[in-house]
């Protein structure tokens, strides 16, 4: 089997993740985890643009805008490579595909609003250019129209899942909001956050793959345990790109304290403080996050603390237990392309 059994395609490769990390000369690119899918997704962008257009004029132009400035599919790909390791892709995997992607920009659009950002992916926001009510709407529009995908295929169990994952990302996101108040979130809070914030998505794309494949629960139960993990490292890593110095300026982003987001680094400082250094990390977050120096202040006591470390530590954690699961199926290029693509998402450098 040479590098790809002892680096994670075996039994065994969850437990010797942390110590091999791929033995090769560099990560795996997505163009090489898309190999295996490389035609269908190819497929499916055409398909998934031309089920954008509507009839009003505002709506095409937002949404091209949208489609032009679309990520990496790395949720599509979740979809397509969990079906493939479950039976064979099929028409079902497509709606399953397109149902993801339209709630996942849905989310994206309605997250602009409501943390009132003038960018994504560096570009304007929609709500930057078209306004608050414009953006809502199209959020709305495009979540409406990812259920109406499922009724138009009576694809009844797809639409459970995902409907399952919207409800979680939905009482994520206001969750989060309960907590910023004190902003003295404990630790199996941001876990149960970011569970359903960002990682039910991951779960659903799985969990949609595999159920478009096969009917057997157990499969799409574990589909959707695997996606779970996968996506709470994947989220980790978020986090922890805060605190890398960027390129043009050499400081820490610092956009998540700026924000009054309390992620993993923060919170282990947290628990390692006392009562009187807690209260002023928590001004610090509260009421100085856009006083440079003091956020400064505030990422060297971090790192000090070993915030990055513990975080980087159970990143690690949460993708053995992806890969682990993983390993119980099958061996084949399906496998192969989402154990890579698990890794991709927390060794990537954006």
């Amino acid at each position: 089997m040479g590098a790809s059994r002892r680096c994670g395609m075996g039994r065994f490769a969850p437990m010797r993740d942390t110590r091999c990390k791929m033995k090769k000369n560099k990560l795996s690119g997505l163009s090489e985890i898309k190999k295996p899918i490389k035609e269908e997704l190819e497929s499916f962008e055409k398909s998934f643009m031309a089920s954008m257009k509507s009839q009003v004029a505002l709506l095409d132009v937002v949404t091209r805008y949208i489609l032009k400035r679309k990520g990496k599919q790395m949720r599509p790909m979740f979809v397509f490579l969990s079906a493939g390791l479950n039976g064979s892709i099929n028409e079902s995997t497509y709606t399953a595909a397109s149902m993801i992607e339209l709630l996942h920009t849905a989310t994206l659009v309605h997250d602009d609003v409501v943390d009132d950002s003038n960018l994504r992916r560096g570009f304007f926001s929609i709500n930057a250019l078209w306004k608050n009510k414009i953006a809502v709407l199209v959020g709305d529009y495009l979540l409406s129209k990812g259920l109406l995908v499922s009724l138009e295929k009576d694809e009844f169990r797809l639409l459970k899942i995902v409907s399952n994952s919207v409800r979680e990302m939905s009482e994520g996101e206001l969750l989060q909001i309960e907590k910023a108040r004190k902003l003295d979130i404990e630790e199996d809070v941001y876990f149960e956050i970011i569970r359903k914030k960002t990682a039910s998505l991951i779960a659903s794309c799985c969990a949609t793959g595999a159920a478009s494949a096969t009917n057997d629960p157990g499969i799409q139960d574990r589909m959707w345990q695997f996606g779970e993990m996968a996506g709470i490292a994947f989220q980790i890593k978020d986090d922890l790109f805060d605190y890398e110095k960027h390129n043009d300026t050499g400081k820490p982003g610092a956009a998540d304290i700026r924000e009054q987001k309390m992620t993993l680094p923060l919170i282990h400082l947290l628990n390692k403080s006392s009562r009187a250094e807690k209260r002023h990390i928590i001004s610090t977050v509260k009421n100085h996050h856009n006083d440079l120096k003091r956020v400064a202040e505030l990422i060297s006591r971090v790192e000090a603390a070993g915030g990055l470390k513990y975080a980087h530590e159970k990143m690690l954690e949460y993708r053995s237990k992806a890969l682990e699961i993983l390993s119980g199926f099958p061996e084949n290029d399906y496998r192969k392309a989402l154990y890579e693509l698990v890794i991709y998402t927390t060794e990537r450098k954006k």
